[in-house]
């Protein structure tokens, strides 16, 4: 069979149909167009530049030049007590926390706390990790 590319059509779905604005009450979007009553928005040409704030100071002029840092800068996460028994290793850092996925890459404070009724069968150190009182009875925790 040839192809001619007068019988070519679009997929199913692919093209959307263009919504008529302003053709009478009945449409839906008639009168106003969907624009709203007044305003600026509402006009025809009322546009304003991109990062205008309506004349509040922009965001991009009240911060600093050079030098800013979010303020969000120690990423902490909480974990289980159950959650360390996927570990072998006798002590736990952050890093053995990271390479055993438990906690992502950016993390760098955890805190380690008791859930329901566990029993974690085997004796663990941590290091650089803060625990809740309940998990300090249970284990033993050098250098928090």
């Amino acid at each position: 069979m040839i192809m001619f590319l007068n019988s070519i059509k679009s997929a199913v779905g692919s093209v959307k149909i263009k919504k008529r604005l302003g053709r009478g009450i009945g449409s839906g979007t008639g009168k106003t167009a969907g624009r709203g009553h007044k305003g600026q928005k509402s006009r025809s040409g009322g546009f304003h530049k991109v990062g205008f704030e309506g004349g509040q100071m922009p965001l991009y002029r009240r911060l600093p030049k050079r030098g800013f840092k979010n303020f969000q800068a120690d990423y902490k996460k909480s974990l289980r007590l159950s959650d360390l028994s996927l570990i072998d290793e006798p002590t736990i850092t952050i890093e053995t926390l990271k390479r055993n996925n438990l906690i992502p890459g950016y993390v760098n404070s955890v805190k380690i706390y008791l859930s329901a009724n566990t029993t974690l069968g085997k004796s663990i150190s941590l290091q650089g990790i803060s625990v809740t009182k309940g998990v300090k009875e249970l284990i033993q925790v050098d250098a928090v």
